[in-house]
């Protein structure tokens, strides 16, 4: 065959190609995973590629067939992770996040290294080990979940790539280092830098999740920005995240619905006002209201941040839900608990906060709250109460909940029959623990004995 023939041939065409940031197709979401693969380790590059050069990707242009060979297999993307179904208990005081059998994919959050901001210097010094704490900016934890609502309402579409107008780059690092106020853009390798590694246990809105791969810094590498609890429970909370493909706020299972024991929780170390809340932490009033805004009856703000620092004290086994505005029996032995943790009797230990207790709360001195004891007689079943029944079981019950202050509906006894009065007496302790309908029929489970006899 001459040149000239050759030349006339059908050649495959080879050309590199830039996946699209926001593409979901097994191609480009390969491309930019290999892309960051291929990134220097200051810019959030695996270690193991640390200097290799980066491949062509090598594309056919169409119609053309190299040996005869039909078109490749298609990549098949990993299955959804399922969250865990154990964690739902089917109790009527533990609302479950995950009962729609909710599915969230494996966290795809490639994101970039560290860097200043778009469109301006970085704002600040930062050191080999990490900022200088007085070159952070202050802030506080309702400034900080303010920040993130902005982007869940614009919504942003997330990026590795790009910038919102703010300057910050549109990956879950970038979400956190615009919330925090960071002078730079950080990545999930330098955030904790920045921060106070803690315990779960104290997470408080603005405070973050943070997991970080070192291994593979790009596989499953993720943060999420703690926006309060979802009930007493504290087995779900109410995330802030920038995932795919914009930024979200939604209930999500304690720490995340996979790699969960792989978070740590971490505080913002240039954080001000730590009483100062939003989603769930006491607010900022330290001067006491006065008497008349608690007990029976009342029904305001006062009563709400109440709640609120008992339960940070220790106090949130006493909330099927709430705390909230309205006076209930949950707030009063929430507060008759932390009176008791200080020492106190008698009429100092009334369950009514008065200027020594609401000063221990607001300024976070004096004791906590210590957790409930364990023990208790065992759950009998729930044949033993119903109609024409007639036990121990029974009596014991109505002589708790005379105990417990729950007896106004018996005449006489309680006795080992099971009457109406046993009955109308259970559901009233149901509903001081909040719960409605089906959950305070008057009958008690196992929750409500455990409640009632711890």
């Amino acid at each position: 065959m001459t040149a000239e023939g050759i030349d006339r041939m059908s050649v495959p065409v080879f050309e590199e190609y830039e996946p699209e940031t926001d593409c979901g197709c097994p191609g480009c979401a390969q491309r930019r995973r290999d892309l960051a693969m291929g990134l220097p380790l200051r810019a959030g590059g695996h270690p193991s590629a640390h200097g290799a050069r980066r491949a062509l990707v090598l594309v056919t242009a169409a119609g053309v067939v190299l040996g005869g060979g039909g078109a490749g297999a298609a990549a098949t993307p990993a299955g959804p992770y399922r969250a865990d179904s154990a964690d739902r208990t089917g109790r009527p005081d533990r609302p479950d996040p995950a009962a729609r059998e909710r599915v969230d994919p494996q966290p795809d959050t490639p994101q970039g290294g560290s860097g200043p901001l778009h469109g301006r210097p970085s704002r600040g010094p930062q050191g080999a080990q990490g900022p200088a704490s007085q070159s952070l900016r202050r802030t506080t934890r309702a400034d900080i979940i303010n920040r993130a609502k902005r982007w869940v309402n614009a919504p942003v579409p997330y990026s590795m790539e790009k910038y919102w107008t703010d300057g910050y780059r549109q990956d879950c690092s970038g979400f956190v280092s615009m919330a925090w106020g960071l002078p730079s853009n950080e990545w999930t390798g330098t955030l904790a830098r920045y921060a106070t590694r803690m315990s779960r246990t104290e997470l408080q809105p603005g405070d973050i999740l943070l997991f970080h791969n070192p291994a593979d810094p790009t596989k499953g590498s993720h943060v999420t920005i703690f926006g309060g609890w979802t009930d007493y429970t504290r087995t779900a909370y109410v995330a802030y995240e920038q995932a795919k493909p914009r930024t979200r706020k939604q209930a999500t299972p304690m720490a995340y619905w996979n790699n969960s024991a792989r978070y740590v929780a971490y505080r913002y170390k240039g954080l001000t006002g730590q009483n100062s809340g939003a989603g769930g932490s006491a607010s900022s009033v330290k001067r006491f209201p006065g008497r008349t805004s608690f007990g029976p009856g009342a029904n305001n703000a006062y009563v709400t941040q109440l709640g609120r620092m008992l339960v940070e004290r220790g106090g949130s086994r006493f909330y099927q839900a709430g705390p909230g505005p309205r006076w209930s029996e949950a707030d009063r032995r929430a507060t008759r608990a932390f009176q008791k943790a200080q020492g106190w009797t008698g009429p100092d230990a009334d369950g009514l906060p008065g200027p020594s207790t609401w000063r221990l709360l607001t300024l976070h001195q004096g004791r906590d709250i210590p957790a409930a004891a364990v023990g208790g007689p065992a759950f009998p079943g729930r044949g033993h109460f119903r109609p024409g029944q007639s036990n121990k079981h029974v009596e014991k019950l109505g002589r708790q909940l005379v105990k417990r202050g729950f007896g106004k509906h018996y005449t006489s006894g309680p006795g080992p029959r099971w009457s109406e009065a046993d009955r109308r007496n259970v559901e009233a302790f149901q509903r001081a623990q909040g719960w409605r309908g089906g959950a305070a029929d008057g009958y008690p489970g196992p929750e409500t004995w455990r409640r009632l006899f711890r």
